[in-house]
């Protein structure tokens, strides 16, 4: 049933693409700039650099200091905190990537890691601060969603954490054969090549779910708030776009919240993408995103009708 009912839906967009083929072809466009202007730039130097630091030994380096503390917090293992630092300062789908890393290598069990992912792949600083308080020609703003980003981000990881007994969470004994060489040379040039792999996918990703609102949003004629709602559970940068010339105001700023946290199915489908060849489930993933927006709109909310 579930073959058909896919078939249905993808024969029923491949019609609206071919008959609308013109808004379509816009919408891609517009997807391939936010890739050439943003995406790129942005997020393949730390894909690369993120695999250098697992390669060159950043988990092992975690594992002590603060890192230990962040561990015993989320009851998670000392080598996930790489997830979680990497995933806040690089942005969507980076946390994802170094999940996935982490159980390739051995480092994490699948439990462990699909609860990594439910708070780990987030929106980063750079996205956040700039574009969504550029949205609002605001700083103020941008730092505030952030804030309230990485707030709701540790609440998940709490919430989301081992019940019952705390267990000493040792990293698992590493795969054999698992890993990025240690050699520095052949380390950069697996880092370049899994990275450059990675941003092609989302950049795809990205261009695809662009076509596919190019189709719907010349026909929405919705509030400015529930519009940017609507493009924000499906695209993240349109959703966030939509909120340009609104003011700052709490509800504004938590609606824009609620985007950033649940990161849109674009996002998801590009974490499905960067999980492709491992065996971890999204479905931790999927919940620890709507929990994280709804967690980040009300803190947002509540910090707003003080700030603004």
């Amino acid at each position: 049933m579930k073959k058909y009912t896919s078939l249905f839906l993808v024969l029923g967009l491949f019609t609206a693409v071919t008959v609308f083929s013109a808004q379509a072809a816009e919408g891609a466009r517009q997807g391939l700039r936010v890739c050439a202007a943003t995406l790129a730039p942005s997020l393949l130097p730390f894909f690369v650099l993120s695999n250098l630091l697992s390669a060159l030994g950043l988990p092992d380096l975690l594992a002590g200091g603060a890192g230990r503390h962040l561990a015993k917090l989320f009851r998670i293992p000392p080598a996930g905190v790489q997830a979680f630092v990497l995933g806040l300062s690089g942005g969507y789908p980076l946390g994802a990537s170094a999940v996935a890393d982490l159980r390739r290598d051995g480092r994490v069990s699948r439990d462990q890691a699909e609860r990594l992912l439910a708070f780990c792949n987030n929106s980063g600083p750079a996205f956040i601060i700039g574009a969504a308080g550029g949205v609002f020609q605001s700083p103020k703003a941008g730092v505030l969603l952030y804030a309230a980003h990485v707030l709701a981000a540790v609440t998940v990881g709490v919430l989301f954490r081992e019940r019952g007994p705390a267990e000493t969470f040792c990293d698992p004994a590493p795969a054999s054969g698992g890993g990025i060489p240690l050699s520095f040379g052949k380390a950069l040039t697996a880092a370049v090549t899994r990275a450059v792999t990675s941003v092609m996918t989302v950049c795809g990703y990205v261009v695809l779910f662009s076509a596919l609102l190019g189709l719907v949003t010349p026909y929405l004629d919705l509030p400015p708030v529930a519009n940017a709602l609507f493009l924000g559970f499906l695209e993240l940068g349109s959703g966030v776009a939509a909120l340009a010339g609104l003011t700052p105001a709490p509800t504004t700023l938590a609606a824009a919240a609620l985007i950033l946290g649940w990161g849109g199915l674009s996002v998801h489908c590009q974490t499905m993408g960067v999980l492709a060849e491992t065996d971890i489930s999204c479905a931790r993933h999927l919940a620890g995103r709507a929990l994280c927006g709804a967690i980040a709109a009300v803190f947002t909310y509540l910090a707003a009708l003080a700030l603004f």
